[in-house]
């Protein structure tokens, strides 16, 4: 609780927090409308591949005149690195590896809000920010980043975790939906969606799970919870339940064991709504370490399991950009990270949405041939299992069989390629350090 103190500081000093913002879509422009605001933080620079645009977002979000032109707008990502703090939030995972790397080996913090990048290469990532001294930051704000802060004070204080994760609107059909039918599943026509400007494939990636899974395998990654051997599991489950439902299977509940991340669906099976659902929000599931710390739960009105030492904390909301700044002034000010990768437990595995034929090109996340599939690291390596990350505008080179986990060998890949040549460094640095 010092941050505030700290900062007001740097203003005081007239040394303001100086940030690079990469990527002025809807978290960048959140995060933009909360600056005026903040004392002592200055935009340095924003990248944008269309800097005009980005200069819309910022009056879009309130800016005048005056601070729109103190900031430098740009369409060079490396640009940012000007700045003591760099915030990549393209949500292209290739642009985020190539412009945290440049601003790691640039010697700035790096706070990457795009966990597509960060589930595909953040442990190495991690790695090199803390051979350069400088911090790599998961984004407050965003669910992982929640859940790793909650976990990080559930052991703290002394508990077990047996769950931790958020909560979304699922149900097992959606694995199979494409962009073409995503607005259904949101209430929206395809007009209203495009009116508004919402991107169908980036909204049908947070439907069909994949969006989930790249943000478990982040959380895994960050708090050395497991994964679930088989997948997510997507429970229905509302707030009340939580201690109840996510539990191990030997005291009643649906996990595989204690100790591992799990999304919680806001719908059941046959699509009514769940009590007191936590669509939007993250949760954490403590067990008590005693009788006494159990009798506590009960004392102090805590939700329990039948056997009172399963309870449950919980934020319902999560508010993306306009809390990214905890991540920048903790990177800045005391030199932390609000959660980053500790080690490589979490794979996403891309998954085929149909029975796919050789000669067809991979759409990426949130597309029409492939969905994300949660899985453990090793076992996604041994399995040569192609990262959803890398199944853009790729060709297959085999049939692949609808369910079936597309690997390294169905697809042409160019060894060439940057984030190729970096993800294959992260797997043979987790080959030698396992």
């Amino acid at each position: 609780m010092s941050l505030q103190d700290k900062l007001a500081a740097r203003h005081a000093a007239g040394k303001p927090v100086r940030v690079g913002l990469i990527g002025a879509g809807k978290f960048g422009s959140m995060f933009l409308a909360q600056v005026p605001s903040i004392a002592g933080l200055e935009i340095a620079v924003i990248a944008d591949l269309d800097p005009e645009r980005a200069k819309a977002a910022c009056r879009t979000v309130g800016w005048d005149a005056g601070r729109i032109a103190r900031t430098r707008f740009t369409d060079r990502g490396s640009d940012a690195c000007e700045a003591e703090v760099v915030i990549e939030a393209t949500g292209n995972p290739a642009a985020g590896i190539a412009h945290a790397l440049a601003a790691i080996d640039a010697g700035k913090h790096t706070v990457m809000v795009n966990v597509e990048a960060d589930a595909l290469c953040g442990w190495l990532l991690a790695a090199r920010a803390r051979e350069r001294g400088v911090v790599y930051s998961m984004a407050y704000g965003d669910q992982p980043a929640l859940v790793a802060e909650m976990v990080d004070w559930a052991r703290s204080a002394g508990f077990e975790v047996a769950a931790a994760g958020k909560g979304t609107k699922y149900l097992p059909f959606y694995h199979a939906v494409t962009p073409d039918d995503v607005w259904t599943h949101y209430g929206l026509t395809a007009a209203e969606a495009k009116a508004a400007g919402m991107n169908p494939q980036m909204f049908n990636s947070f439907l069909d799970g994949t969006k989930s899974a790249i943000e478990m395998a982040a959380i895994a990654n960050a708090t050395g919870l497991d994964v679930p051997s088989e997948g997510l599991l997507f429970p229905p489950c509302g707030v009340d339940d939580l201690p109840h439902v996510m539990r191990p299977r030997a005291q009643g509940g649906v996990l595989q064991k204690s100790g591992v991340v799990e999304v919680v669906s806001s719908l059941e099976r046959d699509g009514r709504p769940v009590f007191r659902d936590l669509r939007w929000g993250v949760y954490v599931v403590l067990e008590a370490p005693n009788d006494y710390a159990a009798d506590c739960f009960r004392q102090y009105g805590l939700k329990t399991d039948a056997s009172g030492r399963f309870a449950a904390m919980y934020k319902p909301y999560h508010l993306i950009g306009l809390e990214l700044n905890i991540s920048i002034l903790s990177a800045a000010l005391r030199k932390e990270a609000t959660g980053q990768p500790q080690g490589f437990r979490g794979d996403v595995a891309a998954v085929a949405k149909r029975s796919l034929r050789a000669g067809e090109m991979l759409d990426g996340e949130g597309g029409y041939t492939v969905w994300g599939k949660l899985m453990p690291a090793a076992a996604s390596l041994q399995a040569g299992a192609l990262p959803i990350g890398l199944a853009h505008r790729v060709k297959l080179k085999n049939d692949v069989a609808h369910g079936a986990v597309v690997r390294w060998s169905d697809v042409e890949i160019d060894a060439s390629d940057e984030t190729v040549k970096t993800r294959k460094g992260m797997e043979a640095m987790f080959g030698s350090v396992r």
